[in-house]
């Protein structure tokens, strides 16, 4: 059975629709490379799986569950934007998801804290862009959810960096747990996906294995990308 089982979605905002009849199953033990370009859904989907847009049309399950209490206390959800208050420090930040997350593992968390050399008592109105991130990243990773939701986790960084955010997604990630990571910087990423899901404005345009799609199409996931939408006047 699948973990999230998504039928004849539609989701508009006013006239535009972003969602379009999107049908699709997910299972747990895999990271998933969720790619399209610009406004294609990508992040409207992860927010509806999130549970934190309820007003859309079709079917949305989570472990069975339509988007309620149960599939929150199992999603962890990074979102593209910032959304800590800058007086937060670190160990302000490790409090408040104690709190609120009985999943959240703190000892995880200050591991993840030292390897990405960051100060838990530096005020976040003070980090860098990708500083923010980081840390978001750890609150994120330092859960023991069924289901990881990843929103752009690499926007902010430079390149240098992006190996080290893998390696720490990669420790950290549950092997029996779900991961969708939405993601433009495919090339970086594409190693660690299992299976990628290609969404065209809102539509399913290709789903498989990663090492399927590369035989099959003899090139690397980054390169298929780039053929499906060359057109695409959004990337």
């Amino acid at each position: 059975m699948a973990l999230i089982e998504i039928s004849n979605l539609n989701k508009s905002y006013g006239s535009k629709l972003v969602l379009n009849d999107l049908s699709l199953n997910l299972e747990a033990g895999r990271i998933v490379g969720l790619l399209g370009p610009n406004g294609c859904g990508k992040s409207t989907l992860l927010k509806i799986l999130a549970g934190l847009i309820s007003a859309y049309d079709g079917a949305v399950l989570l472990d069975g569950h339509k988007p309620d209490i149960h599939t929150r206390a199992i999603v962890s959800y990074l979102p593209e934007r910032t959304y800590l208050s800058g007086w937060m420090r670190p160990v302000d930040a490790f409090d408040y998801f104690g709190d609120f997350y009985g999943d959240f593992d703190r000892v995880k968390a200050e591991d993840m804290l030292r390897f990405f050399n960051l100060d838990q008592k530096q005020q976040i109105k003070t980090m860098s862009k990708g500083m923010k991130e980081k840390l978001q990243l750890i609150l994120v990773m330092a859960r023991r959810a069924r289901v990881y939701l990843l929103d752009e986790p690499m926007g902010g960084v430079d390149p240098a960096a992006r190996s080290a955010i893998l390696d720490a997604v990669l420790k950290n990630y549950q092997d029996d747990a779900l991961m969708v990571l939405a993601t433009h910087l495919i090339y970086d990423v594409e190693k660690i996906f299992d299976e990628a899901v290609l969404l065209g404005f809102g539509q399913l345009v290709m789903q498989g294995e990663t090492d399927q799609l590369r035989q099959q199409y003899g090139k690397s996931i980054d390169e298929i990308f780039r053929e499906v939408f060359r057109c695409s006047v959004s990337w």
